[in-house]
C-alpha cells in the first residue's frame, strides 16, 4: 500500500492542478467580461452626454425658429395694412381720375 499512497497523492495534486487552472480561467473570463461591460457603461455615458448636447441645440433651435415666426407674424400684419392703404390709394386715385375726367369734359 505505501506504492498507492504517492500515485493517489499525485493523482490528487492533478485534480487540484485541474481545479485551479479551470478557475483562474473562469475568473479571466470574468474579468474579460467585466471589463467590456465597463467600457459599455462608459461608451452608454459618452453617448448620454452626446444626446444631452444635441438636445440642447436643438433646444435653442426651436426657440430661434420660434422667434423667428413671431417676427414673420409681425411682418405679415405690417405688410397687411400696407396693402390695405395701397388698395384705399387706388381706389382714390381712380375716384380722382374720374373726377378730373368729368371735370375737363
Amino acid at each position: 500500500m505505501a506504492t498507492g499512497a504517492p500515485d493517489s497523492q499525485a493523482r490528487f495534486g492533478q485534480s487540484v492542478k485541474g481545479l485551479l487552472t479551470e478557475k483562474v480561467n473562469t475568473c479571466g473570463t470574468d474579468v474579460i467580461a467585466l471589463t467590456k461591460q465597463v467600457l459599455k457603461g462608459s461608451r452608454s455615458s459618452e453617448l448620454l452626454g452626446q444626446a444631452a448636447r444635441n438636445m440642447v441645440l436643438q433646444e435653442d433651435a426651436i426657440l430661434h425658429s420660434e422667434d423667428s415666426l413671431r417676427k414673420m407674424a409681425i411682418i405679415t400684419t405690417h405688410l397687411q395694412y400696407q396693402q390695405e392703404a395701397i388698395q384705399k390709394n387706388v381706389e382714390q386715385s381712380s375716384n380722382l381720375q374720374d373726377q378730373l375726367n368729368h371735370l375737363l369734359k
